[in-house]
């Protein structure tokens, strides 16, 4: 017993967390129609248990009064009918137009606060997520809400309340079997579908997991198209994800097996239920007991709720199926936030009195804990002042930089910005106060306007303009057939490597940061492109705070101090000419490259 509770709670759970959504308390206009839908249900379904007794009536009034008699035409009885009809289907729509409202207002709430929600959620738990499968989470969830709303005010509670409504007349107008007879058919059904429904939605489970498994393994393998082709590997990914197909087909034969052998036995239970009913009726016609409009009368009750019983079958299966994917989504909102302002976090000054200036307190941070990446990093930055970072792959550059947006919390020490510590400010203010040109730019499947505005949504045509020339990217874009309507594709796959970083760079330029963080901002461009970067870039950082995370050493060598890290640590710091001299880890980087660069024109053209 405890079992069965325990896994009727998360579904007990997903109704408590839905249903503030249609009855919000600071909502009293969707309050209202709540209420006038529910009236309008009453209305409908009284209407409608009313329907089959103007009929018996008329029945009776038509059938001749002995072996002489005449009928009577009962023209009052016949209007009645055709009002009673007409009231049925009018408050029934009534009902699903009130209640529409509600409904969407519910699931765009919903999904909203879901979208919110995710943007809160740390970047540890979207490195940890599979966007393909988050994306159909989503959207099942959101479908499941509507199709719950829409089966249960709709369906369920309008046939429950006629059920109990046709128990009651049937009971007052004839005697307590045939209401008890009615009550156990309907019951015997309920009973029947739940229990069989259970078993196909274990079912269902299993399909929504492989559905989740081929549709990432197709999104995985189209967004890395060009590696699929690289490799040769098609056959591979193919075979891959009809794995997942096969065992979603295997899953969905099962489904519709079992959902055939629920239909029969829905069948059977109403066959029987209508049979005694009818074979009752019919033994009390000759002794008078019954009319010939009772007996209609009954028959048309029973037929009347055969047709919304028998899909409350497919309702419930509907309900069990929307449950379970809203549960899924709901989870994603139960998600904890990791990195969260505090109370009373403050933003961060104006730039009008403080510049930039960054303080690294003896940091210490690890993605796992097991493993630390940054292991008592200790350095300060003043006000307008340039640093540059580097170091061997892995030894925590680009983390600093995602800790310097708080992305991650350190395990240890602190990180202060104009004296600041970064986690007794909002992170909106603090993220609005630093710009970045990451290494791998990732655009939006949008126009190039779009991208570069997306530094300061509200810029003028005039200031993308400007911040395209900046970046060295204006002309290029005059060229195009579109011009900055030209839509990037998607993530930019549209613009080579150089293009991309070059809007990336506009659209910083446009965001005008005191803090500019340079993430092998000109790794992707050529030679000449670099220089006129790198002068624009330099005449940026000028009254800014600049940050410099490179490979290239030649990008930092006029920074006013270099970091040189390796394993976590700070190896060796100071400005490039000491580095130099120093003879330590820096210098063996330098004479190296300095080796490549010397043999890179000697490098025969690939073709």
């Amino acid at each position: 017993m405890s079992a069965k509770v325990e896994r009727q709670r998360p579904y007990l759970g997903t109704l408590r967390t839905l249903l503030p959504y249609l009855w919000p308390s600071n909502d009293l206009p969707v309050r209202l129609r709540v209420v006038a839908a529910g009236l309008a249900l009453v209305a409908a379904k009284v209407a409608t248990v009313l329907v089959p007794i103007a009929y018996s009536r008329a029945v009776d009034a038509l059938a001749p009064k002995g072996p002489a008699g005449m009928a009577v035409l009962p023209v009052a009885m016949i209007v009645a009918y055709g009002l009673l009809r007409i009231g049925a289907s009018g408050f029934a729509e009534l009902r699903d137009a009130l209640f529409a409202a509600v409904q969407q207002r519910a699931v765009r709430r919903i999904a909203l606060e879901t979208f919110q929600h995710l943007h809160r959620l740390s970047l540890r738990f979207h490195l940890d997520r599979q966007t393909g499968a988050l994306g159909r989470v989503i959207d099942r969830g959101t479908n499941g809400i509507e199709n719950v709303l829409r089966l249960a005010v709709f369906n369920v509670l309008p046939t429950l309340f006629e059920v109990l409504l046709v128990a009651l007349v049937i009971w007052r107008l004839f005697d307590w079997r045939f209401a008890l007879i009615t009550i156990l058919t309907v019951g015997g059904y309920l009973g029947f579908t739940i229990g069989f429904t259970g078993v196909r939605l274990r079912i269902r489970r299993v399909m929504n997991e492989t559905d989740n498994e081929a549709k990432n393994k197709a999104l995985d393998s189209l967004m890395n198209h060009e590696t699929v082709k690289y490799f040769g590997n098609e056959s591979h990914e193919a075979a891959k994800f009809d794995e997942s197909l096969a065992r979603y087909e295997r899953a969905a034969v099962r489904s519709q097996v079992t959902l055939d052998l629920l239909n029969s036995g829905q069948a059977v239970i109403i066959a029987i239920g209508l049979t005694v009913v009818m074979l009752l009726a019919a033994g009390e016609v000759p002794t008078g007991t019954m009319t010939v409009g009772k007996f209609v009368l009954v028959n048309t009750y029973l037929l009347q709720l055969y047709q919304p019983l028998n899909l409350l079958g497919f309702v419930y299966r509907g309900i069990r199926q929307g449950l379970l994917d809203m549960e899924q989504m709901f989870r994603l909102l139960e998600a904890p936030v990791e990195i969260v302002d505090l109370p009373g976090a403050r933003l961060l000054p104006p730039p009008a009195r403080l510049a930039g200036a960054i303080t690294f307190e003896q940091v210490r941070f690890g993605y796992r804990p097991e493993r630390d990446v940054l292991r008592g990093v200790n350095f300060s930055l003043p006000a307008g002042g340039t640093l540059g970072i580097v170091g061997p792959t892995g030894s925590g550059k680009s983390t600093i930089t995602r800790l310097l947006f708080r992305f991650y919390e350190p395990t240890g020490g602190r990180i202060l910005i104009d004296g600041f510590d970064i986690r007794e400010v909002t992170q909106q203010g603090l993220r609005a106060a630093i710009g970045i040109v990451p290494q791998d730019t990732v655009l939006f499947n949008d126009t190039i306007r779009y991208n570069i505005a997306y530094g300061r949504p509200d810029a003028s045509e005039a200031e993308i303009e400007q911040a395209a020339r900046l970046a060295r990217i204006h002309d290029f874009v005059l060229h195009l057939p579109e011009g900055y309507a030209t839509r990037v594709g998607e993530r930019g796959l549209k613009l080579s490597g150089g293009e991309k970083q070059r809007v990336a760079i506009a659209r910083t330029l446009l965001k005008d940061p005191r803090i500019l963080i340079l993430d092998e901002a000109t790794s992707a461009l050529d030679t000449a492109t670099e220089r006129e970067i790198s002068a624009a870039l330099k005449g940026l950082g000028r009254g800014r705070t600049t940050v410099i995370i490179a490979h290239r050493l030649s990008t930092v060598v006029e920074a006013d101090e270099i970091l040189v890290l390796e394993a976590g640590q700070v190896m060796e710091r100071g400005r490039h000419s000491e580095l130099l001299a120093a003879g330590g880890l820096y210098a063996r980087m330098w004479a190296m490259q300095a080796i490549e660069r010397e043999a890179a024109p000697q490098a025969e053209p690939v073709a």
